[in-house]
Order: C-alpha cells, then sequence, then structure tokens
C-alpha cells in the first residue's frame, strides 16, 4: 500500500477475501479505507467482478434495509438537538464505557478520601498503594469484557480489533486512573509518584501479556481477585504495610514492567479473538 491509496492488487484480494493477507496489512488497509473515498470507490466497483456473490447479498440487505434507515433518519430530523459523537470517542472507547469509569474514578476517589481521613491508621501508610496496582485491572477487565460491550461480536471480527484496538482502550482507562492517583499522591504527599505508578503500569502490562493466553478480561479480573486475596486483605487484617510495596522494590516493578510489555510485543497477533 502506497502512502496515499491502497493497491488495485490489494483492493483485489481485499475484495476477494483473500485469507492469506496478513493481519496488519488488513488492518492497514481497512484503517485506510475509513478516510480515503476514491479506495473505497474503487472497492466498490471491484467487488461485482471479484466477489459476485458478496455484491449480490450486499444489494439484497441495502434494499431491506434501505427503507427502514429512510424512516430512522426522518425521525432522527425531528430532534432539535442531536448528540454527535467525535472521532476519537468512538476510535478509543466503547459504547458502554462511562458506567465502569466512573466506578473506576469512584474507586480512585475513595482511596483518596481514605488516605485523608485515616492514612495513619490503616495498614501502617497510604491506603492509595493497596488499591493503586488493581484499580487500572478493573477498568481493563470491563474495556475488553463481552458481557459488558454489546459490540463485542462485531468488534472482535474485524481486522483491527487485535492489540491497536485494545491498547487505545487501555490507554482510556489509565487516562482516568492515572491522574486521579496523581492528584491524590500530591495532596497527601505520603507517597512518591514511582510508588505507585510503577506497581499500576507493571500490573497493567502483566493483564495484557496474561490476556493473550486466557483472555485479557479473565486475567485482569484474576490479577485483581488475586491482589486482594494475597496483599490487601492480608495488610488490612494484621495492619502492616505489604513488602512488595515497599521503595526498595520498586526496581522489581520496573522488571515486570519491562517483561510484561515484551510479552505483549512479542504476541502481539495473539489478541484479535481476546
Amino acid at each position: 500500500m502506497s502512502a496515499e491509496h491502497a493497491s488495485a492488487a490489494l483492493i483485489a484480494d481485499y475484495a476477494r477475501g483473500d485469507v492469506d493477507l496478513p493481519a496488519d496489512t488488513l488492518w492497514a488497509l481497512e484503517s485506510h479505507l475509513e478516510t480515503c473515498a476514491p479506495c473505497r470507490a474503487r472497492l466498490a466497483a471491484c467487488l461485482p467482478v471479484e466477489a459476485p456473490g458478496t455484491a449480490a447479498l450486499v444489494d439484497t440487505v441495502r434494499a431491506a434495509l434501505e427503507p427502514r434507515l429512510d424512516a430512522a433518519a426522518r425521525a432522527c430530523a425531528h430532534a432539535s438537538v442531536r448528540r454527535r459523537r467525535p472521532a476519537w470517542v468512538t476510535a478509543w472507547l466503547t459504547p458502554v464505557m462511562a458506567p465502569w469509569l466512573a466506578m473506576t474514578a469512584a474507586v480512585t476517589l475513595a482511596a483518596l478520601l481514605l488516605d485523608e481521613v485515616a492514612s495513619s491508621a490503616v495498614v501502617g501508610g497510604s491506603p492509595m498503594l493497596l488499591l493503586a496496582p488493581a484499580l487500572p485491572l478493573c477498568g481493563v477487565a470491563a474495556a475488553w469484557s463481552p458481557a459488558l460491550d454489546p459490540a463485542h461480536e462485531l468488534t472482535v471480527s474485524t481486522a483491527r480489533a487485535g492489540l491497536p484496538l485494545l491498547l487505545r482502550r487501555t490507554t482510556g482507562v489509565l487516562l482516568v486512573v492515572l491522574p486521579g492517583l496523581l492528584l491524590e499522591g500530591r495532596l497527601t504527599g505520603t507517597v512518591s509518584a514511582a510508588q505507585w505508578l510503577l506497581p499500576s503500569l507493571a500490573f497493567t502490562s502483566a493483564a495484557l501479556a496474561l490476556g493473550s493466553v486466557i483472555g485479557v478480561a479473565r486475567a485482569a479480573a484474576g490479577l485483581a481477585a488475586a491482589w486482594g486475596a494475597a496483599v490487601v486483605a492480608p495488610a488490612l487484617a494484621t495492619n502492616r504495610f505489604p513488602a512488595v510495596l515497599e521503595a526498595d522494590l520498586l526496581p522489581g516493578w520496573a522488571l515486570l514492567l519491562v517483561l510484561g510489555t515484551g510479552a505483549v510485543a512479542a504476541r502481539r497477533n495473539a489478541y484479535s479473538t481476546r
């Protein structure tokens, strides 16, 4: 594919549904078609020649849907105000993202309030550190959960459904969680940014890496549950700060982050169905 347009051979292969096309080539072509009207026109002209059965099916579906779509368009035209989502919203977020992002933000706020009123009485240090590694996992699990995304089946069936989309959704989660934790750390002044940032990012990368094997939602939920059982619960029960969050172990968290990121890169082709 050239810098401006897809080649005629590539469009013909795509129209035929060539199964030998690499996943990254499919992703690049579909991304290009979204913004290039000339290439979409070439694809439309190529489809009846390369895949007449598919073209006939598309025409049949269009003929059945056009009356309903026209009626829906007329109904929408009566609305005085129409809400439009910016293009980046549909590219980075899921249709049901708001509720679980609000939940994640609420948990972060609860940690902040707990730090303000009882930081010296809870586990001998900052409660924020106990929650920081698991907070992004809640959002990541929801971001890639079939039960919470009504368009999940459609999304994972496209060539763009692999690692790039997963990273976009994970970034959306981190953009909600990390600013709240940063604000909390500045307000309380009890811990350095590295003490919560490294565990958060390390656990997130570990969830993505493990997700290439068992599924991202399962991996994130499992790691969050394991963190709660192995670290949070004992810390609350004994009122002792967990050793794994001590500043001396930050190099270990950094190593986990590097290993997790490397595993994600090595398994990048395993995310199209995860």
